[in-house]
């Protein structure tokens, strides 16, 4: 459906500050603003980040 345009690092460090953010919701201020984390979980499930196809950023292999 979508190429990918994710290395193998840059998913990680998504998945990391994806669950950091989702914490928000039940650690420290327990504010709904910690769902903006899905953005980069979804977009590390997927391997492709919208943003680096406008602007032409590829940071996998293949």
């Amino acid at each position: 459906m979508f190429a990918r345009n994710l290395g193998t690092l840059d998913r990680a460090i998504r998945v990391i500050v994806g669950l950091a953010l989702l914490s928000l919701i039940f650690v420290g201020p327990k504010t709904w603003w910690g769902l903006i984390g899905l953005v980069p979980l979804v977009t590390a499930v997927v391997g492709n980040c919208p943003a680096y196809s406008l602007l032409g950023i590829k940071t996998c292999k293949s």
